[in-house]
């Protein structure tokens, strides 16, 4: 059982998105983490550059295409698309663990 309230999550300087990273490559892009999105909070939208895949824990969120992503769903991103998940409306926080094959280009980044 994971327990979600002992990951060690780190704030981002997206508002109510926080990270925890497993594991990181610079060169590759290469990524598996977890992510936490208050409800109605957004992560940057965002290009693949390679395949990601995620699997929501809890929660859920919603994206450019409609389609709503709920905890048990299991999606599969393809290189080159894109979009930009915010978390549903609710009591509980979007928690998703994400494999990112060669990394992310985002498109709204911080000048900072």
């Amino acid at each position: 059982m994971i327990e979600l309230d002992q990951i060690p999550f780190r704030p981002t300087r997206h508002p109510g998105v926080s990270i925890h990273f497993y594991s990181s490559d610079r060169a590759t892009g290469r990524a598996a983490v977890m992510i936490r999105m208050a409800p109605g909070c957004s992560y940057p939208r965002h290009r693949h550059t390679g395949a990601e895949e995620l699997l929501v824990l809890q929660g859920g969120f919603r994206d450019d295409s409609g389609r709503a992503w709920r905890a048990g769903d299991f999606a599969r991103f393809e290189p080159g698309s894109a979009h930009h998940p915010v978390a549903l409306d609710g009591d509980e926080d979007c928690v998703f663990f994400a494999i990112a094959h060669e990394g992310i280009e985002l498109f709204d980044a911080p000048d900072t």
